[in-house]
């Protein structure tokens, strides 16, 4: 800051050597000034002193010229490397943020011929647009190349407009979806977070699978056994790829299926899934040990934790105490046939269970949330004796819960109209509630706003933790 900005109490502040400075500089100018005037007007050189120096300004002039149009091109860079700013335009917001700060995310994919220049003009074409490409994975294929974008662009633009510059451009079977800030976090970072889910929770891996390939159906099909006659046939070992269709092998066995009819996947995604399979075959059956100690209303003390296949033989019994009725409006079937239900409800590689456990160790309730396909089935069950004291409320509140935190749109329960105790469960929970009557059976579907989760825990309210353990009176 130069002397004279400087302030204080508030008004510049002027000092006299400055002053002195520049009247001295004045005096050297009018004294260099009328020798230069005495030696051409006096000199007997002066004429052509005067010629010459004004012929050397001219050359000077029409060098600097040339040299200008020659290299106008290349922008000047400052010492810091930063780049100027354009003609004309004053330091500000970008080109989409100028508009109000409207912008819009999209998720972007598109094939190109594997040749250089492809992309580059691709990029040109969504510059053109002011378009900011803010990732960009690709995807080899044996013939092209698929690019996968995430774009920020003006909140103007509609899907069709940015088609047609990328079909423009060379861009073939262009593919575009509206994109939130989730998608913002790169590709390793969200492999590792979905492999670190999957390592703790068997259950997880149909969600993780869904969260790295997008919108797809998912479905986990039981090995044949022999004798069967069914058609479907086993994946091989290393998985299949058809289109739109992976194969993969269970790691319990059997097949699983993943489903995106809009959009082909890519060899990388399918080595993606395939390494996250195996990784969850490695770990091998397991589920969180935790568990939350709750107290009803007349004080008898329960034990809510998730299950496995290892509490097959604790539900079995649970089903001898259950009445007929209570077994045919849970499984809507014969009774005889609810035991081989069991093992598939308490595999994880199906859903989730949370199991109800009195102090004596046997299990009263049980609440299951499974994966069918792209939608997801809540069911509960609850022992004769233990039924109309809350429980069916709170396992429900907290499948729910578990819902909303895997990211699902919606569940669902199929019950019969006179299982009150089902309805008013569900109407418990607070959410819009869609009523379908199928073939006599009542389907009713919650679906998931945007209220937070922890309000929608039992009793509406946060359970406090001790030691691992959670308690609510």
């Amino acid at each position: 800051m130069s002397d004279v900005t400087r302030a204080k109490h508030g008004r510049p502040v002027h000092h006299w050597r400055r002053d002195v400075v520049e009247l001295a500089a004045l005096f050297t100018a009018v004294a260099v000034a009328d020798a230069v005037a005495n030696l051409i007007g006096h000199g007997p050189d002066g004429p052509v002193l005067l010629l010459m120096s004004a012929v050397a300004l001219v050359a000077t002039a029409a060098f600097h010229t040339w040299w200008s149009r020659r290299h106008g091109h290349a922008p000047p860079v400052s010492d810091t490397g930063a780049r100027p700013l354009a003609e004309g335009r004053q330091a500000g917001p970008s080109g989409t943020e100028a508009a109000g700060g409207a912008s819009a995310l999209w998720r972007m994919r598109t094939t190109v011929k594997d040749e250089p220049g492809s992309l580059a003009a691709l990029c040109t074409a969504l510059a053109g647009l002011r378009i900011d490409i803010l990732s960009l994975q690709t995807h080899p294929l044996a013939q092209g190349t698929v690019d996968e974008f995430l774009l920020r662009a003006p909140a103007e633009l509609d899907a069709a407009e940015v088609t047609r510059a990328v079909s423009a451009a060379g861009g073939d079977g262009t593919w575009i979806e509206r994109a939130d800030a989730h998608d913002l976090v790169d590709v390793p970072t969200r492999v590792l977070g979905l492999a670190t889910r999957t390592a703790l929770d068997a259950a997880e891996l149909p969600l993780a699978l869904r969260q790295l390939l997008g919108r797809c159906t998912i479905r986990s099909l039981p090995a044949r056994s022999p004798g069967s006659g069914r058609a479907e046939e086993d994946a091989p070992v290393e998985g299949a790829l058809e289109d739109t269709l992976m194969r993969l092998r269970a790691p319990e066995g059997g097949v699983i299926t993943v489903e995106r009819p809009y959009l082909p996947f890519t060899p990388t995604e399918f080595a993606r899934a395939r390494a996250l399979v195996e990784l969850d075959a490695r770990l091998g059956p397991r589920i969180p040990r935790s568990q939350d100690v709750l107290t009803l209303p007349e004080g008898n003390a329960i034990t809510v934790r998730r299950a496995d296949t290892s509490d097959l033989e604790a539900a079995k019994e649970m089903h001898e105490r259950c009445s007929a009725r209570t077994l045919s409006m849970r499984y809507h079937g014969p009774v005889g046939d609810a035991d081989r239900y069991l093992s598939h409800l308490l595999s994880p590689r199906f859903g989730r269970t949370l199991a109800v456990q009195t102090a004596s160790g046997q299990i009263v309730g049980l609440g299951h949330l499974l994966w069918d396909g792209d939608e997801t089935e809540v069911a509960l069950l609850v022992e004769d004796d233990w039924q109309r004291r809350g429980i069916g409320a709170e396992l429900l509140g907290r499948l729910v819960t578990m819902a909303v935190e895997a990211g699902c749109e919606s569940v669902y329960a199929v019950t019969q109209a006179s299982n009150t105790g089902m309805v008013a469960a569900m109407r418990g929970l607070g959410l819009p509630l869609d009523y379908q009557i199928e073939e006599g059976t009542l389907v009713v579907t919650a679906r998931l706003d945007a209220t937070p989760v922890a309000s929608r825990l039992p009793y509406g309210q946060t359970p406090q933790r001790h030691g691992g353990r959670s308690t609510q009176d």
